[in-house]
């Protein structure tokens, strides 16, 4: 079994469909946490409630077993626990995933929201640093 601070203990990755993609998650936890699991820093720094207030994690999907051509059903990834077999059709666009819907960031480019560089010390100030 594996435990996690951050997500609920799971003995085995289960296999779901994002947007076309298969994807595999831990078990027992809700989909919003499997989110995260697939795409660490896009789900841990959005704008997300985590407790079913904002809507900004809704989903629409297809259960195991829907046939394809059945209404889509809505949810928020946050409440919804996963199930093998998911098949998830469409992510409101606040839901990043890296290699999904979103770029895959390249562990060795610098984040788009790292801080910028200092500005460099005119002459004069560098001078009067010195001096003191």
């Amino acid at each position: 079994m594996v435990e996690s601070d951050l997500f609920e203990p799971y003995d085995r990755l289960i296999e779901i469909e994002v947007l076309g993609r298969r994807v595999s998650v831990p078990e027992n936890n809700r989909l919003l946490r499997c989110f995260q699991f697939l795409s660490l820093r896009t789900i841990s720094y959005g704008d997300f409630c985590w407790n079913g207030d904002c809507t900004n994690c809704q989903f629409w999907y297809r259960e195991p077993g829907d046939p394809a051509e059945a209404p889509e059903r809505t949810a928020l990834s946050c409440r919804f626990r996963v199930q093998e077999g998911l098949n998830i059709t469409r992510l409101n666009p606040c839901v990043q995933i890296e290699g999904v819907n979103a770029p895959r960031r390249d562990a060795a480019q610098p984040a788009d929201d790292a801080a910028p560089a200092a500005p460099e010390a005119s002459p004069a100030a560098a001078h009067a640093y010195q001096e003191t």
